[in-house]
């Protein structure tokens, strides 16, 4: 394969009825604009045959590579396991399940021009949203304890569609510690720590399953956790360990 441009990372929890088909509506959408992708399935200690298929799949295509573990650690361990497997020049994270129209993706990439990162927000004016009104409530809710604790002034942060600049944020994924669903906060509150430029797009999903409580509450100890963390003991201000050689020759290298 030619030098990876583009790389998708589709973190994969039992999605066995959904996996093929998130991998082959990817494929259809990139394959017409011309440019070197790869895409890092991280299957995250699936109990179905989710891992099954997409490795059934990355036989017959070689821009599909699986990575697995057999524990189930959370969606953010499996996106960052799959970011640091990642070549492209741009990365972008969606979730396996077809809860969301990729077909934006090329507008996304375009808004790249104006940003380190592009997150898919339900908050925003164009976007077409179907969910239920329990969860549209709770997300509602968690959104502006994000903001007060963490100062991330977004109205969403949770939709799993995001596409970044890999040189943007190659020394922010080491200081990450979410592994599972706030993970999104703390990627964009050290994004905005850093200063890194967000753009908010427009996202057309639908979310059938109500947020389980215990959920919820999960989420919520875990943003306390990233509070604690930029704002007391202001770890993800600290310097990073010193690298060796070759990681200094590559991070200068995704930087230029």
């Amino acid at each position: 394969m030619s030098q990876v441009e583009l790389s998708f990372v589709i973190p994969a929890y039992n999605e066995e009825d959904f996996i093929e088909d998130t991998l082959g509506t990817i494929d259809a959408i990139i394959k017409g604009k011309n440019l070197p992708y790869e895409i890092v399935v991280v299957d995250d200690g699936s109990r179905d045959d989710t891992l099954v298929k997409a490795r059934r799949y990355a036989g017959r295509n070689g821009h599909v590579k699986v990575l697995s573990y057999n524990k189930n650690l959370g969606k953010g361990y499996a996106v960052k396991t799959g970011f640091m497997q990642t070549s492209g020049n741009v990365v972008i994270f969606t979730d396996g399940d077809m809860e969301i129209d990729l077909r934006t993706i090329s507008e996304y990439l375009d808004a790249l021009n104006y940003g380190d990162i592009v997150i898919a927000s339900k908050r925003h004016r164009d976007s077409r949203v179907e969910v239920p009104v329990s969860r549209r409530v709770l997300s509602v809710v968690f959104n502006g304890f994000v903001r007060f604790l963490t100062g991330v002034p977004l109205k969403d942060t949770q939709s799993g569609l995001k596409a970044m600049r890999k040189s943007a944020f190659v020394d922010v994924f080491p200081r990450l510690a979410v592994k599972r669903y706030a993970f999104d906060v703390e990627l964009l509150a050290v994004a905005n720590l850093y200063g890194l430029k967000v753009v908010e797009m427009p996202v057309t999903i639908k979310l059938d399953a109500a947020f389980k409580p215990r959920n919820m509450m999960h989420m919520f100890l875990d943003l306390l956790g990233i509070a604690y963390r930029l704002r007391v003991i202001h770890y993800y201000q600290r310097q990073l360990p010193e690298k060796n050689s070759f990681q200094n020759m590559v991070s200068l290298v995704l930087r230029e």
